[in-house]
């Protein structure tokens, strides 16, 4: 599992013209899933995100964490973070979670941000051809891998 986290002021993401999920102060997540990754990645990784200290306090160091701020989530699924691009210049992407096996896993890792006292969660659709924006607050943005 593989997760860009991105501290936003405000995030949606759009299907179609027609905006699916939107957020205000919290946190975009691109969500891809590999090979070998099961339903015991996702509690460890959902707590990892929702409790790292990302967030300034008073003195600007970062010391609050989503669920300090009482933030919201817009989590995509994100394939494409499995790329293998070591030969030519087209990506490979044979290291990803076959579709049909990663939305579920998707799909859980959203109840399990739920379920983990998230205020907002939002999300894209699987699957879709989806335009996200995003205001970048800092700009932060951390690799995370299982």
């Amino acid at each position: 599992m593989k997760v860009i986290l991105q501290r936003v002021s405000r995030a949606k993401v759009s299907v179609s013209g027609e905006t699916v999920g939107e957020i205000g102060h919290g946190l975009l997540l691109l969500v891809g899933f590999g090979q070998g990754d099961t339903r015991e990645c996702l509690e460890p990784m959902a707590e990892k995100i929702l409790n790292m200290r990302v967030f300034p306090n008073d003195a600007g160091r970062f010391d609050r964490s989503v669920l300090d701020l009482q933030g919201d989530v817009l989590a995509v699924s994100q394939f494409t973070l499995y790329a293998d691009t070591s030969k030519g210049r087209r990506p490979e992407f044979f290291e990803s979670l076959k579709p049909q096996e990663a939305e579920l896993l998707f799909n859980d890792f959203l109840a399990v941000l739920r379920a983990a006292g998230v205020r907002h969660v939002a999300s894209g659709i699987f699957g879709a051809h989806m335009l996200v924006e995003s205001v970048n607050d800092g700009p932060v943005t951390i690799s995370l891998e299982r």
